[in-house]
């Protein structure tokens, strides 16, 4: 029997199959459209980054460096272009088999490998590392010819630092090295991270830190189309780098390594300023080390012998050595004097060879006496008895308050990192430095030394010469600086340097003209007898060690120990004597040679600072005769002496043995 079929009921159940798959259809529709319009609308820019990145890629362009020259423009630290070899750790494969395959094509020695493993240690695995550097264009031929061999491989083509001048000036000047990660999480919290990107290397200390925002430039970018191997197919658009601008100093270079040359291999350190403007001409510390050794990375051994050297070539004496100034301190304690109303110049003060207080024997220079002393006798002939009872008279305190506007136990603010305060002790300082009751308080005693700048005194060479400086020119404090202007490679034009505005301390004129005639006085009696060629002055050239231990004797009251490490500050007045103590047959600089610095300074003084050099007045000053004679050994009047020794420059130096 036949069924029949609800022809209503079939069309009613078709009607809601295809109700069903309309709506399906629709919904699938309705997402395709969002998709659409969320991925071009919604995420357009987005995603066409995206899409540009997978064609270009975004190329930095280190800039130069810029370059730092001295006062008469000889380049200090240069640029030169050279291939390194560099790997990326982790696109190289096993590091060991690439480096071995590496050697049989350009030359890796061992010292390449420890610097490669020490840069690995301090960099990320995705960074590209040098491996080798200067490559020849042999090898960068050989090496091209099977770098399909090499993932993680590439010659590239960079710039290097260059110190033409070697260990000269290295402390002001400084060096760069690689950026470490310190640095690194320095530079991104700053402003400065764009402008680093690409960039190896940052300047470590001296000229090359404290300048590094004017040397380094602006970094540019480069846009490169890529192919879909990663390989750049054409340059797109291009925004050159704006290299470092040029850093031009004060030093004056042939200066600074005279005086290098002259200190030979004794340790010290000298820093010559210029009175009128407090331009650093010289700044010396010895033994110094050379900064090219920096530039690659340095190796363990040359980095061992400079760290762990007993000469310590890393330290700089001239900022962070701090030596009691020993007589240099007297005719800064003159000024005081007057300036203060506790002394006038005529005052006479009885010098028998020795001064109690308090039941304890200071002594003078030897066990005579110099007799009547005035200021000026005192300054003259250092009587240590007259500074004695003006030390007691002022106090401590009142000594602190004078000094410190000179620069004694401040912070100059010089324009090179790490300089030391040093110690201008006073009642506050002692209860701050220690812990103990019985060590807190200051006792009467104690002041005494300070008037022949013993004790706790203890300054840089740095703070004796501005203070130096500063009594030459009459009471004016200029803040020293080695930093005299940048010049912008694009537009030529030059910038000074900014600094402070030069302070008047107020001196009376009569007080510091008196204490510079009595300082002028000590350098033309002391010249004087530098000037005598003869054999009794080299017979007694082999006794200035025993000398010089007897006045540490007298002075401190101890002893020296072994090692011998007798430090001396030395300015302008003192150097001749020290001068004539150790001259040879013939001018300075033969024979011993003095181990305190003082042919040095007395060099220096008969240079003629500001007189030479194109940013100083005429290219030659009356000091250059003055040492032509005394180097001759031929006499000369007390007219041209004066000449050759009242230059307006201050001058400072240590020494020790």
């Amino acid at each position: 029997m036949t069924e029949l079929r609800n022809a209503e009921a079939d069309a009613s159940r078709f009607r809601m199959r295809v109700w069903l798959v309309g709506v399906v259809v629709l919904l699938a529709f309705g997402l395709l459209v969002a998709r659409l319009v969320f991925l071009q609308v919604v995420r357009h820019d987005e995603l066409a980054e995206q899409a540009e990145s997978n064609r270009t890629a975004v190329v930095p362009i280190v800039p130069n460096r810029g370059l730092i020259e001295d006062r008469n423009g000889v380049v200090l630290a240069s640029n030169y272009s050279a291939y390194t070899l560099e790997v990326t750790p982790s696109k190289a494969g096993v590091l060991e088999d690439t480096i071995n395959s590496l050697a049989q094509i350009v030359d890796i020695t061992p010292r390449d490998r420890r610097r490669f493993k020490r840069l690995m240690e301090e960099s990320r695995s995705f960074e590209s590392l040098p491996l080798r550097t200067r490559l020849s264009d042999e090898e960068v031929a050989r090496f091209a010819a099977q770098n399909y061999r090499f993932p993680g491989v590439e010659v590239k083509a960079r710039l290097f630092r260059s110190y033409p001048f070697g260990e000269a000036a290295s402390h002001a000047i400084g060096y760069i090295g690689r950026i470490n990660e310190a640095e690194k999480a320095r530079i991104q919290d700053s402003d400065d991270e764009a402008n680093y990107r690409g960039t190896d290397y940052i300047g470590k200390l001296g000229i090359e830190q404290s300048f590094e925002h004017q040397l380094h430039g602006v970094t540019g970018v480069e846009q490169m189309e890529t192919s879909a191997g990663g390989r750049a197919v054409r340059r797109l658009q291009s925004f050159p780098a704006t290299p470092g601008n040029t850093v031009t100093l004060t030093l004056d270079i042939r200066l600074q390594r005279m005086v290098e040359e002259l200190f030979g291999e004794r340790r010290g350190a000298l820093v010559a300023i210029d009175p009128r403007n407090g331009e650093v001409l010289a700044l010396v510390s010895k033994p110094t080390f050379d900064p090219n050794l920096f530039v690659e990375g340095i190796d363990f051994e040359n980095w061992a012998a400079l760290n762990e050297s007993l000469d310590k070539p890393l330290l700089n004496r001239a900022l962070r050595g701090t030596y009691p100034p020993g007589s240099t301190y007297k005719p800064f304690m003159g000024l005081a004097a007057l300036e203060l109303g506790k002394r006038t110049p005529a005052q006479i003060t009885q010098d028998n060879g020795s001064w109690t207080f308090g039941g304890h024997t200071f002594r003078s220079h030897g066990d005579h006496g110099l007799g009547a002393v005035d200021l000026y006798r005192s300054i003259v002939m250092s009587s240590n008895v007259y500074y004695y009872q003006l030390a007691n008279d002022m106090g401590v305190d009142a000594i602190h308050d004078f000094m410190a506007p000179l620069g004694f136990g401040q912070i100059t603010g010089i324009d090179l990192g790490g300089e030391l305060r040093g110690v201008l002790p006073s009642q506050a300082w002692k209860r701050g430095a220690y812990k103990r009751p019985e060590q807190r308080r200051w006792y009467a005693g104690e002041t005494i030394s300070l008037g022949i700048g013993q004790g706790y005194n203890a300054f840089t060479v740095l703070q004796l010469a501005n203070a130096t400086a500063t009594l030459a020119n009459g009471g004016t404090s200029h803040q020293p600086h080695v930093g005299m202007y940048t010049t912008d490679v694009m537009t030529r034009e030059r910038h000074p340097v900014p600094r402070a505005a030069p302070v008047d301390l107020g001196f009376k004129k009569a007080n510091v003209d008196a204490v510079k005639h009595a300082g002028w006085h000590w350098n033309a009696r002391l010249c004087r007898r530098a000037l005598r060629v003869g054999r009794k002055d080299r017979h007694r050239a082999g006794g200035h060690h025993r000398a010089e231990r007897q006045i540490q004797r007298q002075e401190t009251g101890r002893t020296p120990a072994r090692p011998r490490a007798l430090h001396r500050l030395c300015s302008g007045r003192r150097a001749a004597h020290c001068a004539r103590r150790h001259r040879g047959k013939r001018g300075l600089g033969r024979g011993r040679g003095c181990t305190h610095c003082a042919p040095g300074v007395r060099l220096l003084a008969q240079w003629g600072l500001p007189q030479r050099g194109r940013h100083g007045g005429g290219a030659q000053g009356p000091g250059d005769r003055a040492d032509r004679h005394a180097a001759s050994g031929r006499r000369r009047s007390t007219a041209a002496l004066k000449r050759a020794v009242t230059v307006p420059a201050g001058v400072a130096a240590t020494g020790s043995r």
